[in-house]
Parts: structure tokens; C-alpha cells; sequence
């Protein structure tokens, strides 16, 4: 039997995916919020009431035609926080519960990699569902409680957590891109875990925020020799992990400020879709490794080390309403923003909100 708190509705407002309805070089897709009706629940499931919606650069690459498996006719998002209002189950202990999606299926808890085809929300279809829609259907084990001292709209900014970087008390980190939201979490982490941590960027006003925030250092990588003017920060203290957005040539860049047997966590590709090793990292023991978001166990695993240090990811802006999600992808696209852009699907007040870090 299925058991509603408040009345299971009959529709969700959604924002798809579409092809654009003028010719774009390069290719940019459009976006278009629809009226869909809410499947009704089957054994094992749930219907999530999304209250706030985080953007990713993922969204935005997904607009370009620079991700695998895009569908046309998909519903976007990944980062995704609400209320439990409807079960399949009547007893179902979820039911008003506080929940945020996992945004990832076939990566359960194996410590490499995913034990099954791995997908992300949004955008695809694996799984077809995605967190720019006001209710989302999805089987209960694909949700983990918020954290209590979390509102939606900053649980809805810390889902998508770096893994891999073996970050423990006393190691010096570099942290590459300071300003997004998952470099922003990642730093929060690092220093919740006793590391110095420092930071690049291409502003000198996101590097001093992040010093406020309990960065050692920064260092603007629009300065050619940037690696030379973080040598000089570190002084006679080595890298033990680089946790970089950017790929390109970040190997070399870093390769001698980093320790033998030091890694560098690659998570994304802004700069160039490839990052190269040579021999003298090899000699070095250094490794380049993925990282995808990492398995359900390690998103439990960060989510209560967050609500032990009671961590707060940083929100940038705040999107009132998804028919204002443009403005979200206009912000991605200034690079601009320092934390999280996350839309609130209560539409009720202003357009936009910039949230500035209290410090």
C-alpha cells in the first residue's frame, strides 16, 4: 500500500534537455521546463519532494555535446536535497524524513571501482531520472539522510565529494581551481582532517577567500611560472596529494614539488581532455589517478565525517524557481562564482541570491 503525507500529486514541473531551436556552432543544447506526471511508486520505492538542486560543471558540458551518453528529452541535475513525502511501504521509516539523492548507480561499495555499469543522474538514462524536477520517484536505498545541521540548500552542495586522496593529519595538499563547489568541499575536508592545504586560481579575490577559509596559501596559475612561486610557499615541504580539476599538463607542473609516491587525484578536464605521466614520474613513484565521485559507501562514509565536523559547503548563489535555472548556467559560464550554485524550487522570492562566505 502506498502511504502519502500530503496527497501524492498528479504532476512535477521538470527541466529537460532539448535540441536547440537555432543552429549553434559549437554546439550548445537548449533547456526547456515541462509539466510530466509522477509515476506512481512501486514496491521498494519513493517519491522524493526536491527542494533544492545543485549545478554542476557536468550540467554544462552536458549543454555543449562534450559528455558521454547524453539523451535529448532528459531531465538534468545530479545534486539533489528534499523531503521523503510518499513510500510504497506504510511502515517505511523514511517517510518525512530529510533525505538527499546518491548521485551516482553501479558503484556500491567497492574500493577501485564500479562492480556494474556505472551512470550518473541527469541527462541520460542511466538512471532516467534527475534532480532539476520538484518530485523525483527513486528506490530507497538510492537516498542518505541529511545531516541535521544541514538546510536543503546546502545539502543539495556537498554531494559531490573527491575521493582517493589518502588526505591524512599533517600532509600537505594543493588543491587546484579554488572556487568550485567540489574544490571548495574538498578543501573544507582536507582541513577537517588536519592537512595544510593550498590553492590556485585564476582570481586573486577566490584565493584570499580561501585563505579566510584555512587555506595555507595561494598561488594565481595565470602567471606562467606559478609551480616556481609555489615552490617558494612550500619551502623545504613537499606535496603528498594534488587534487586537480584540470588535467592538461598539471603532471609536469607539480611533478617536483610532489613527494615519492605522491598522487595527483584527477576529476576533471577543463584545461584539456588529457593528462600525461613520464618516466620521471614513474622513477618518482608518483601516481596520476581518476576519480569519479567514488561508491555509495564513500558518500556515506564523507557524509557522516560532515556531520561529525559539522561542515557546511559553501553556496555561491541561490536560484529561486527552476525557470530561472539559465541564470545558473550563465553564472557556470563566467567562472565567477566561489561555492556552490544550487536552485530552491520555492520560486516565492527574488530571481537570484549571492551568498558571500561569512568569515
Amino acid at each position: 500500500m502506498v502511504v502519502v503525507v500530503g496527497g501524492y500529486p498528479t504532476s512535477l514541473k521538470a527541466l529537460i534537455l532539448q535540441n536547440s531551436a537555432k543552429s549553434h556552432e559549437p554546439v550548445y543544447h537548449d533547456i526547456r521546463l515541462v509539466e510530466k506526471p509522477v509515476a506512481a511508486l512501486k514496491p521498494g520505492e519513493i517519491l522524493v519532494q526536491i527542494n533544492a538542486a545543485g549545478f554542476n560543471h557536468r550540467e554544462f558540458w552536458i549543454r555543449k555535446n562534450q559528455y558521454p551518453g547524453i539523451i535529448l528529452g532528459s531531465i538534468l541535475g545530479a545534486d539533489g536535497a528534499g523531503l521523503v513525502v510518499a513510500a510504497y511501504n506504510d511502515r517505511d521509516e523514511l517517510l518525512n524524513k530529510r533525505v538527499f539523492l546518491v548521485p551516482t548507480r553501479g558503484w556500491e561499495s567497492d574500493p577501485l571501482s564500479p562492480e556494474t555499469p556505472f551512470g550518473i543522474l541527469g541527462g541520460g538514462n542511466n538512471p532516467p531520472i534527475g534532480t532539476f524536477s520538484s518530485y523525483v520517484v527513486v528506490a530507497r536505498d538510492q537516498v542518505i539522510p541529511t545531516p541535521a545541521h544541514l538546510d536543503d540548500v546546502h545539502a543539495a552542495a556537498g554531494q559531490t565529494v573527491v575521493v582517493n586522496a589518502r588526505v591524512s593529519r599533517g600532509h600537505t595538499v594543493l588543491i587546484t581551481g579554488i572556487g568550485g563547489g567540489v574544490a571548495l568541499l574538498a578543501l573544507q575536508l582536507c582541513l577537517a582532517l588536519g592537512a595544510r592545504v593550498y590553492v590556485t586560481s585564476s582570481s586573486d579575490d577566490k584565493l584570499a577567500r580561501a585563505v579566510a577559509l584555512g587555506a595555507a596559501g595561494g598561488v594565481n596559475y595565470t602567471h606562467k611560472n606559478w609551480p616556481t612561486v609555489l615552490g617558494r610557499l612550500l619551502g623545504n615541504v613537499l606535496l603528498d596529494s594534488v587534487i586537480d580539476s584540470a588535467g592538461g599538463a598539471i603532471t609536469q607542473q607539480v611533478s617536483r614539488l610532489l613527494r615519492l609516491g605522491g598522487r595527483i587525484v584527477l576529476y576533471g578536464m577543463t584545461v584539456a581532455p588529457k593528462a600525461s605521466i613520464t618516466m620521471r614520474e614513474v622513477l618518482r613513484n608518483q601516481q596520476l589517478i581518476g576519480s569519479t565521485m567514488g561508491s555509495k559507501a564513500d558518500l556515506q562514509a564523507a557524509t557522516e565525517f560532515i556531520a561529525e565536523h559539522q561542515i557546511t559547503p559553501v553556496v555561491s548563489h541561490v536560484l529561486n524557481g527552476l525557470e530561472n535555472a539559465e541564470q545558473g548556467f550563465e553564472l557556470l559560464a563566467r567562472g565567477d562564482h566561489f561555492g556552490k550554485i544550487v536552485v530552491r524550487m520555492d520560486a516565492s522570492s527574488s530571481a537570484v541570491e549571492s551568498i558571500r562566505t561569512k568569515l
